[in-house]
């Protein structure tokens, strides 16, 4: 079970022309950004990556807007893992034990990142309905193959009640807002 000391939140390269492009796009996005809002109101802490942003560009502005002052770190790997910025930003949230995983492409970079966390004794719990790739085929092609390597796949609504754990919790009333 997901706990809120325990748990961060990865965001994975919702930028540029690509976040518009992915399957189901409009869905893909305002599931992320309900994840990102209930990840703050939860004090989850959240790292995101911008792959190549130069070539690619930058996070979409209604995600940048949601994470501003954090910046995203960059990255050319398809697995962050491998990003040394990456690693170290990972390791500074020594309380975390368990990662959210959400963004863009499911099956590259989201899938090399989680298996990257998951190589480095993380439980990863990927976000279903808050991961695209351009096709349909090759996002269900990433969560199988996730599913199949060991990590837990999971939904928007499912891990947020699972964070909350208690109608009287405190966060419970924002989170109820954010996915009625």
């Amino acid at each position: 079970m997901l706990a809120k000391g325990t748990t961060g939140l990865i965001v994975v390269d919702i930028q540029g022309k690509l976040a518009r492009l992915v399957h189901d796009s409009e869905s893909f996005i305002s599931h992320c950004e309900k994840l990102i809002k209930a990840a703050q109101t939860l004090a989850l802490p959240i790292i995101y990556l911008e792959q190549n942003p130069d070539k690619l560009g930058s996070t979409i502005e209604e995600v940048h807007s949601l994470l501003a002052p954090l910046e995203a770190i960059e990255k050319f790997t398809f697995n962050a893992c491998e990003a040394t910025e990456f690693r170290a930003a990972v390791q500074a949230e020594s309380q975390v034990t368990t990662w959210l995983v959400c963004g863009i492409e499911a099956h590259i970079c989201v899938y090399q990142t989680a298996i990257g966390l998951l190589d480095r004794g993380y439980d990863v719990h990927l976000v279903s309905d808050c991961v695209s790739s351009r096709t349909q085929t090759n996002k269900q092609l990433g969560i199988t193959a996730l599913m199949n390597k060991g990590v837990a796949i999971t939904g928007l609504e499912m891990c947020l009640y699972e964070l909350v754990k208690d109608c009287r919790a405190p966060e419970f009333r924002s989170i109820l807002g954010l996915i009625r």
